[in-house]
């Protein structure tokens, strides 16, 4: 029954058509016209479609929200074929919304919740679809008169997170072809809007994650600095020259570093590494960390006044003297006696303020002239008398040890407690929950004092074990450590002595002569100086 009735077929109006006779012109071209129409509409909204998935993609990988914004709104215009989008983000706690990527504007926006459109679509949740915006009393003109834009359509839809509230608005103006915003596009934004939402909010998320990691950074600092105030500003710096340095790298045509790119998530854990490289001295003693004299302060005033009682010992030999002199020699001879013993303490209490003096220069972190080590030895040997007639030895042996230090103000026991401060810092750095792109921070600050020829502490580690971040590092805290002005126990160095010093450890073996090449040769120190200013 081919001429029968088709009203029952299960095929519907479309089947239909196909089964028409082929050799009627007019209708065969009437069905090729709406089929061609159906299929039109529907590659366009499968493309929308897919674009909408491609943009899904994209958001959910994007973390920085001053690159995913601007992404947000070149999709939502191709979707519904607008001429410009604006977005707007919801402050609660000041009731507003606001933007900083409105197509046409390079200034923030900020309007209350409930005004305007874009504020009434925060407050209801509604969508708003103007096909005459100078038609609608809801449309604020004064954007258009500022700016000289025309605005003929307005499409606004809420932007809801996985709760159902609404987190932001996305605006779309001006339909493409003069047509006007219809119900898909209403359902595209929307849907749009939904994996909006949840980009940025990963997106803020990621931004909280960030402040709150550079809080906890820049408060460890503080605290490192508040133990150490001599060293204020030491780890900034640092930073500062390990980053530039490894940017400067990008630019290193040959050697061995030639291949090696830093992503800005890598820059940023060499960064809080460098910060925190010192992290590890809040384990450490105070009065080791300030030590500014091979004495500690309470020692040195404990010496000054052993030295003060054996001056009143000399006066007071002195007096015994001229008492048994008087009796020996009679009252006639009290003024040759007088100047006798007054000449002979003179010298021997000029004697003992040499000592002291001498003492004292021994006291300073520098280095002793030739015999200067076998003249405290000696001196080891003098002695006073105490209240009781007691002979008490003028200088300790414990003192003695101390002032024959040959270089800087550190005993070998004090010399690895403040080397322990590496360890601490690993130990410390180790227990915090490091993101995945910052999981080397505490490997890369724990080498920092390692050796290229193994004579490095605290693990002694051969050169290929060290991280390049490690060894960059290395030569940015010795440049700084010899040219900081701030350090009670050493003067400044200037830059080229500094530089020749940093040249003579990588010529033996120590520090890496390609990555200095690079610090010298890119004037790292001058441009972070600059950059300072």
């Amino acid at each position: 029954m081919q001429g029968g009735s088709q009203a029952g077929s299960p095929l519907g109006p479309r089947a239909r058509k196909r089964r028409l006779p082929q050799n009627t012109p007019f209708l065969r071209s009437r069905s090729q016209v709406l089929f061609q129409s159906d299929d039109t509409a529907l590659s366009r909204r499968l493309l929308k479609l897919t674009s909408l998935l491609d943009v899904a993609k994209a958001m959910s990988a994007e973390r920085d929200l001053d690159l995913l914004l601007p992404l947000i709104l070149y999709e939502a215009s191709k979707v519904v074929e607008a001429d410009r989008c604006s977005l707007f983000i919801m402050d609660r706690e000041r009731n507003e919304l606001w933007s900083k990527v409105a197509q046409g504007s390079k200034n923030e926006i900020r309007l209350p919740v409930g005004s305007g459109i874009a504020g009434q679509v925060a407050s209801t949740g509604a969508v708003i679809n103007i096909p005459d915006a100078y038609a609608d009393e809801r449309f604020n003109r004064s954007f258009d008169t500022s700016s000289g834009y025309h605005t003929q359509t307005i499409l606004c839809v809420p932007m809801r997170d996985a709760s159902g509230d609404v987190t932001g608005v996305i605006q779309a103006l001006n339909k493409r072809n003069g047509r006007i915003f219809d119900a898909e596009d209403e359902e595209l934004l929307l849907a749009l809007g939904a994996n909006a939402a949840g980009a940025i909010e990963n997106a803020l998320l990621h931004e909280e994650i960030n402040r709150l990691f550079e809080g906890f950074v820049s408060a460890s600092v503080v605290a490192i600095e508040a133990r150490d105030p001599s060293t204020a500003g030491h780890s900034e710096r640092v930073a500062n020259l390990t980053v530039a340095l490894a940017q400067a790298l990008e630019h290193t045509a040959t050697g061995p570093y030639a291949n090696i790119r830093f992503s800005p998530m890598e820059l940023q854990e060499l960064r809080y590494a460098s910060l925190l490289h010192d992290f590890g001295k809040v384990g450490v003693r105070e009065a080791v960390l300030v030590k500014a004299e091979k004495l500690y302060p309470h020692e040195l005033d404990m010496l000054r006044a052993r030295f003060q009682v054996a001056r009143k010992d000399l006066q007071l030999q002195s007096y015994r003297r001229r008492i048994a002199a008087v009796k020996l020699r009679g009252d006639k001879a009290m003024a040759e006696i007088e100047a006798e013993e007054e000449a002979r303490l003179g010298e021997e209490l000029k004697r003992l303020d040499e000592v002291l003096e001498f003492t004292l220069v021994c006291n300073r972190p520098t280095v002793l002239a030739q015999g200067g080590f076998e003249r405290l030895q000696d001196l080891a040997q003098l002695t006073y008398a105490d209240a009781f007639g007691q002979d008490r030895p003028l200088l300790q042996p414990q003192e003695v040890r101390s002032l024959s230090i040959t270089r800087g103000t550190l005993s070998p026991d004090e010399r690895r407690e403040i080397e322990s401060h590496v360890d601490h810092t690993y130990r410390f750095l180790s227990q915090i929950p490091w993101t995945r792109t910052l999981r080397r921070v505490p490997e890369i600050a724990y080498a920092h004092h390692e050796k290229l020829d193994g004579t490095g502490y605290p693990r002694a580690i051969p050169s290929k074990t060290i991280p390049v971040q490690s060894k960059m590092m290395a030569i940015a805290d010795i440049y700084d450590a010899l040219t900081a002005s701030d350090r009670p126990y050493k003067k400044a160095v200037p830059h080229t002595l500094a530089v020749d010093i940093l040249s003579r450890e990588a010529s033996s073996g120590q520090l890496d002569r390609d990555l200095l090449t690079v610090f010298n040769e890119a004037e790292i120190v001058r441009k972070v100086m600059n950059r300072a200013k």
